[in-house]
């Protein structure tokens, strides 16, 4: 996937999360549906900000170890990558 390609997958993701929390804050306030209902959309966020920093860790990861290596990859950045990726695990 290009760069390009990435960015614009990331950014369709994030609009969809923010139609999702305008969605929840409705259904507040209408005050017509069940906390069931708006905990299963709260999850549904939750997943898809997940899945979209788990996009990011593996675009970083490609760009730190992968695309900016002669063919062997530095313990500075191999930490900076598994630095990022227990940060955002937290």
């Amino acid at each position: 996937m290009t760069k390009e390609q990435a960015k614009k997958d990331i950014l369709n993701r994030l609009k969809t999360i923010k139609g999702h929390i305008g969605g929840i804050e409705k259904m507040i306030e209408e005050d017509n549906k069940s906390c069931e209902d708006i905990l299963i959309q709260i999850a549904a966020i939750r997943s898809s900000v997940h899945r979209v920093g788990l996009l990011i860790i593996e675009k970083y990861a490609d760009d730190c170890l992968i695309k900016n290596c002669d063919g062997e990859i530095s313990r500075e950045d191999l930490e900076k990558v598994l630095s990022t990726i227990v940060k955002f695990a937290k």
